[in-house]
């Protein structure tokens, strides 16, 4: 019998059409929409959707997830794998890209497809673990001590069955030097009903320390049903940290980021980093140039705490940490 979660999942909207329809939205839309999720496909769940205000084509959140003309266009240093991910991929699921720690692309989709999405043609195909991988995973992880934290990723670690995740987190349990499993999904922000109580007992079930790392852009994602899922995590004691990205008619006010930081501390989420755009083919109308980037965090840390500040910080192919970005002073 499908969980709640499950039953919500299958209800995602992936027709432009019926998007459209739903926010009344122009059907002048139409078009482009359509055209452009042949490249990749919409995907966004009907909780989400209820946030958006309706009417509106530049709603924040709708423009997140609306396929658009601009992403058939060719942009010079776009490139379809940004972080040349290809080259730390040593076994099918596995990226090794900085010390002490590894990522596992434990599943190959998300319950939200976001337009900038870094990994939009990733080659999920080939680096989703089967039983024969994910052997040869955990012999990697074991061999080498000096990796201390895994991050589930993907796609979405948390659309995995709780009895597949439960099984993978205790045979990285069983690797006495592996200290830390940290959570990157999107689904506590868009589809927060994945947060059960079976769900919290698979995380906590070893002496692993979990942490959860949420990606939220605009404090409008962050209803009631988020909040209630951010307090079941720090019932038991889960650290939860946000990631954004920097997006060009999304978030890029002053205004919208202070707002967003507010709101995430007081439902007990810690801003951690502010992602400039990582490069990939598709998402250039997006970008936001670094200077104007270090101006906003300027700005924000002139209107409120510095711990409601997040790091400005950016990726790059063969670097060995993310890159801090300066902050820019304002006259």
């Amino acid at each position: 019998m499908l969980t709640h979660w499950q039953l919500l999942l299958k209800e995602v909207v992936t027709s432009p059409i019926e998007l459209l329809t739903q926010l009344n939205l122009d059907a002048d839309l139409l078009p482009a929409a359509q055209q452009a999720a042949k490249l990749f496909p919409l995907r966004v769940p009907q909780g989400f959707i209820s946030r958006m205000k309706k009417g509106d084509p530049d709603d924040p959140l709708l423009r997140q997830v609306l396929p658009l003309a601009e992403e058939a266009l060719e942009s010079p240093d776009f490139t379809q794998d940004p972080l040349n991910e290809s080259a730390v991929n040593p076994i099918p699921g596995l990226l090794h890209k900085y010390y002490g720690r590894v990522l596992i692309t434990l599943v190959g989709a998300c319950a939200i497809n976001c337009r900038y999405c870094f990994r939009r043609h990733f080659p999920y195909q080939k680096n989703i673990p089967g039983k024969a991988a994910w052997k040869n995973i955990v012999a990697y992880l074991a061999n080498n001590n000096t990796i201390f934290e895994v991050i589930l990723s993907g796609g979405d670690p948390l659309l995995a069955q709780d009895e597949y995740l439960k099984a993978c987190i205790h045979d990285l349990a069983s690797i006495p030097h592996l200290k830390i499993l940290r959570i990157h999904s999107r689904l506590p922000i868009v589809l927060p009903q994945r947060i059960t109580l079976n769900l919290l007992e698979v995380l906590t079930s070893t002496t692993l320390q979990p942490v959860m790392v949420v990606h939220c852009n605009h404090s409008n994602e962050l209803d009631d049903s988020v909040s209630a899922a951010i307090a079941l995590l720090q019932e038991k004691k889960i650290i939860v940290f946000n990631q954004s990205v920097l997006l060009k008619g999304v978030n890029d006010s002053v205004e919208a980021l202070v707002h967003l930081s507010q709101r995430l501390v007081a439902i007990g989420i810690v801003p951690y980093y502010l992602h400039l755009l990582d490069k990939v083919q598709g998402a250039a109308h997006f970008a936001v140039d670094e200077i104007k980037a270090g101006q906003l965090i300027a700005g924000m840390q002139n209107r409120i705490a510095g711990y409601l500040v997040p790091k400005l910080v950016k990726e790059e192919a063969g670097a060995t940490a993310k890159q801090s970005i300066a902050m820019v002073t304002l006259p």
